[in-house]
């Protein structure tokens, strides 16, 4: 099963808020990958063990490294480019740049890929969010 979207946004799919720190990019093609990561991270937190944006490894306009450990317990270096977020290491900022894997929309995609417990937590999370709305609207 691959999921592509956070439960926790299922009530507001609009784009950026007013005042969204992001505004700023409006119209540029331009986008600090720093600012994409730290959005990622805070997207993904509740279903992984850590997850933070590397400070060792060099951020860029282009170009950003977080590192994640799963619920199972596994390590990844991860890259983010405007082409999507792949794994480049197993361990915390260790960039292998032999390292052949593909690249993945989303963070959603490639941590469903990398760890069942995500899945887990991903669907427990949706389904708590539905059951609210469910309540919500008998009220």
């Amino acid at each position: 099963m691959e999921t592509d979207c956070n439960p926790m946004e299922l009530s507001s799919m609009a784009g950026f808020e007013e005042g969204s720190e992001l505004n700023g990019f409006e119209g540029t093609d331009m986008k600090d990958m720093r600012l994409e990561a730290e959005a990622v991270v805070n997207d993904v937190l509740f279903a992984v063990n850590k997850m933070f944006v590397s400070k060792s490894l060099r951020c860029a306009d282009d170009v950003a490294y977080i590192n994640v450990e799963t619920k199972e317990r596994n390590r990844y270096c991860l890259e983010l480019t405007e082409a999507g977020l792949k794994v480049v290491g197993y361990a915390f900022d260790q960039v292998d740049d032999h390292l052949q894997t593909p690249y993945h929309e989303t963070v959603y995609s490639l941590l469903d890929t990398l760890s069942p417990a995500y899945r887990e937590a991903f669907g427990n999370a949706l389904l708590q969010r539905l059951e609210a709305l469910k309540r919500d609207g008998q009220s």
